[in-house]
């Protein structure tokens, strides 16, 4: 009998492990990042949530990155409306516990990376929960956050979505060799990277558009200004984006900069909602 038991505990957990991992890739693109280099402060937690996955970093107590993918809102979800919640939770999945009051009086905005207004409006109330997780939060400066950040994060679910069948995107911040620390040691980024891959309907990736922000912008800046390669991104993260991707295909794509099949100039001067 307990033979039997023990059989079936490890076929449920095999079950679950494998529904959990195919659950997490089909929240990223062309497979999970890989670290580019071997030092401890690159390793990662992953942590699926409804409608995005991150790789979360206990040492830097930051996401590293924030993959979820974005589709052109139809007009019931442009109409949904989700009050926005008061309060950012802790996340139990943590291991040392980030709160909501370890930013305040900072001089930091708690920014997400898996933004609330899309995530909610594609993937509904729980999936915004769950962008006000703090493992979904690191620290901007209010004119990044609210200006620069908002702009890039508004042209993306309203405008680039429009260009391709689907947009899958990776975000997240980017350090310096020693980092600042709060007082709670949350690690401050230096800058913060947003990469798009435009998608076919063939689910063939035909373009990809990245972005570097530092944390000292003014907020008026056109977007056009902090074009990047995907190439320059993993070069400063030190993670290898889309390594499933043809070798052929990812060489050409992470390599260009080419911002015209995203229609860029035309949102590039968009002023910010703040």
């Amino acid at each position: 009998m307990r033979i039997i038991l023990l059989v079936l505990t490890l076929m449920l957990s095999s079950g679950w492990l494998w529904l959990e991992q195919h659950a997490r890739d089909g929240l990223v693109y062309q497979g999970m990042p890989d670290r580019l280099n071997t030092g401890w402060q690159y390793w990662y937690r992953i942590l699926r949530n409804e409608g995005f996955v991150l790789g979360y970093s206990d040492y830097r107590l930051n996401p590293v990155w924030v993959s979820y993918e974005l589709r052109a809102l139809n007009r019931e979800q442009k109409q949904q409306r989700y009050s926005r919640p008061g309060h950012f939770e802790k996340d139990w999945r943590s291991i040392w516990p980030v709160t909501h009051d370890d930013y305040t009086r900072t001089g930091y905005d708690r920014g997400h990376m898996a933004p609330n207004y899309a995530i909610s409006r594609l993937y509904g109330r729980k999936a915004q929960l769950d962008s006000f997780l703090m493992t979904n939060i690191t620290p901007q400066k209010p004119n990044l956050n609210r200006k620069l950040w908002q702009r890039l994060e508004e042209a993306a679910i309203d405008h680039f979505s429009h260009q391709f069948y689907r947009v899958q995107v990776i975000t997240g911040p980017i350090f310096s060799d020693n980092p600042h620390r709060l007082k709670s040691l949350i690690q401050v980024p230096e800058s913060f990277y947003k990469v798009f891959v435009g998608i076919d309907k063939q689910d063939q990736a035909v373009s990809m558009l990245a972005f570097v922000m530092p944390q000292d912008v003014k907020g008026s800046e056109p977007l056009t200004k902090f074009v990047v390669s995907v190439d320059e991104v993993e070069q400063r993260t030190g993670y290898d984006f889309f390594s499933q991707l043809n070798d052929v295909q990812e060489t050409k794509l992470e390599a260009t900069i080419d911002d015209r099949p995203w229609n860029l100039k035309q949102v590039a001067r968009k002023p910010s909602r703040y």
